[in-house]
């Protein structure tokens, strides 16, 4: 079994898991429905919402998706560069 892990394959798959997040939130302020997700969300940890979603701009939304992809690309490409040197075969 070859436990290696594909650096470009992992760091795919957590941008796609980062930006599929941030664009379901950029839906949300899209349909002015994250403020009362939001809200519930503070209410549900016991935290006073004090924040207040800005309207929706779509240029901010391709930002917002694209540096999360970035990162989360990063990131997978740490872990599995990570992964690939704590499980080296003999």
């Amino acid at each position: 079994m070859d436990a290696r892990v594909s650096l470009a394959k992992a760091g795919i798959v957590v941008a796609a898991l980062f930006a599929g997040w941030h664009l379901c939130w950029s839906a949300l302020v899209a349909l002015r429905w994250a403020q009362p997700v939001i809200d519930f969300i503070f209410w549900i940890h016991f935290i006073k919402p004090i924040y207040v979603v800005e309207a929706f701009d779509a240029l901010r939304a391709v930002i917002l998706v694209s540096v999360t992809a970035a990162i989360g690309f990063a990131l997978g490409c740490a872990g599995a560069l990570a992964w690939n040197t704590l499980h080296k075969t003999r």
